[in-house]
């Protein structure tokens, strides 16, 4: 057997063991299946609504993508001057820090009344959520940098540009990667919360306000909906893995030797 599959194995097995029991309960309690359906149930569903589920999914995968995409564009930029201006550190982070305990719905009806019922008011509400984990991180790890290193390029008359660029930047990778792939999983329900907190217009609004209408009536459908979520920010989370063995191979060669 490979090393990637003996790597999935442990998760394969508890997630087949954590299903078995949810199917056991169900059935032993007789739980009604509006209630909680059983995953068998949940299957079923997910089969006979595939084209609607996906049909909806496709909208949510796109807010996630672009949203995520506002999110490092600006959060990375913003971590940058924060770092390079210690007056931008001092004025912006009390703001970044509260911006989180903003309710949600207050953001999204004023950016419905800025923008309308489209797509850019959900790209925004996204870009929000996931905004925070990326600008933290990626200061964090640009002060993180060892301070020998600007101190010897400066020493070649490098300039502060080039001391960041050729020190700080590729130091600070690793974190900032780390950022992005929290920005990810968090971005899945960032999607959910946008879709049902700003008004839409549309057959196929998402995956999240086609869940939340699910919920009373198609109790299996909702659970079923849930479940795609649930495996695209996974698929999401190990995609930008991949993505960083390729930028910061040496940082993933770190954390083997450390395992």
């Amino acid at each position: 057997m490979s090393a990637r599959r003996t790597r999935w194995l442990p998760a394969a097995l508890l997630a087949c063991l954590l299903l078995g029991a949810w199917e056991l309960y169900v059935e032993i309690n007789g739980v009604e299946e509006a209630v909680l359906p059983a995953p068998h149930a949940v299957a079923t569903a997910l089969w006979r609504s595939r084209s609607l589920i996906w049909h909806n999914f496709t909208v949510t995968a796109e807010e996630v993508v672009l949203g995520l995409g506002l999110a490092l564009a600006g959060g990375l930029a913003l971590a940058v001057a924060v770092h390079l201006l210690p007056l931008a550190r001092r004025a912006v982070y009390p703001l970044l820090v509260g911006s989180q305990a903003v309710p949600v719905p207050v953001i999204g009806v004023v950016l419905v009344f800025w923008w309308g019922f489209g797509l850019l008011p959900k790209l925004l509400v996204i870009a929000l959520i996931c905004f925070f984990p990326v600008v933290v991180t990626t200061v964090d790890g640009l002060a993180a940098v060892d301070p020998e290193q600007p101190k010897l390029l400066r020493t070649l008359d490098a300039s502060r540009w080039q001391a960041f660029r050729f020190a700080e930047l590729p130091a600070a990778l690793p974190a900032a990667l780390s950022g992005a792939r929290i920005a990810l999983a968090v971005g899945v329900i960032g999607a959910f919360i946008a879709e049902t907190t700003t008004p839409t217009t549309g057959a196929y609004p998402g995956l999240g306000r086609e869940i939340l209408s699910d919920v009373n009536f198609q109790t299996s459908r909702a659970y079923a909906g849930t479940v795609v979520l649930f495996a695209f920010a996974i698929a999401c989370f190990y995609a930008l893995a991949t993505v960083e063995r390729r930028l910061a191979p040496w940082n993933v060669r770190d954390r083997r030797g450390r395992t």
